[in-house]
Formats: C-alpha cells, sequence, structure tokens
C-alpha cells in the first residue's frame, strides 16, 4: 500500500559528501515520524537520525554535526544530507516512515529497499 523509494547513494572518497532522498508514494493520508538507519557488514541496523512531522530531529552521536536530515511534508519526501563523510559511514542506509494510511486509525511503519553508500578512505 505504501512504497518507500531510496536514492542518492554511491561511492565517494572521504572528506565528501552524498544527498539521500526517500520518497513515499501509496495510500498516504499523513506521515508521522521518519528516519534514517544504516547497517554496515556484520553489524546490527543502528538509527543515524530521525524527524517528526514538525521538523523535530534526533541524531545518532557519531553523525552529529556532519549530517542534516530534512523533509518536505507536502512530497512526503524525506533527506539526509551527509557531509565529512568517514569510512565508517560505509553502510547500506535505509529509509522507514510512520504513515496514516487512507480511512485508517493507527500509523504502519514502512522501510525502504536500501540503498549503498560506500566512503573510501
Amino acid at each position: 500500500q505504501v512504497q518507500l523509494v531510496e536514492s542518492g547513494g554511491g561511492l565517494v572518497q572521504a572528506g565528501g559528501s552524498l544527498r539521500l532522498s526517500c520518497a513515499a508514494s501509496g495510500r498516504i493520508w499523513f506521515i508521522n515520524s521518519m528516519a534514517w538507519y544504516r547497517q554496515a557488514p556484520g553489524k546490527q541496523r543502528e538509527l543515524v537520525a530521525s524527524i517528526d512531522r514538525a521538523g523535530n530531529t534526533n541524531y545518532a552521536d557519531s553523525v552529529k554535526g556532519r549530517h542534516t536530515i530534512s523533509r518536505d511534508n507536502a512530497k512526503n519526501t524525506m533527506y539526509l544530507q551527509m557531509n565529512s563523510l568517514e569510512s565508517e559511514d560505509t553502510a547500506v542506509y535505509y529509509c522507514s516512515a510512520d504513515v496514516r494510511l487512507l480511512a485508517s486509525l493507527r500509523d504502519s511503519t514502512y522501510w525502504g529497499q536500501g540503498t549503498q553508500v560506500t566512503v573510501s578512505s
């Protein structure tokens, strides 16, 4: 009923920048919280940053001051601007969204398919 599509991943040198996008489509009434997660090889998936509908944000300590999460509610799209990238940022990045479907009384959580970010040192 809802699709989340990430884009913007790729290969970048350490110190460089990338901008990830996550576009949601489907039977959406509105979206509450959205978030970026990442999973590096051999590690558990971890929260990178989250943003609520009002624009309040939360960041993992490892990305504070380097990455910025934002969203466009009119477009049902979320972004992650990643600056000063480090090799430790290498991972598959996933977006998630708590979506209120049309004619629904509660949110459902959806996930994107992931986009690879590789930072070369």
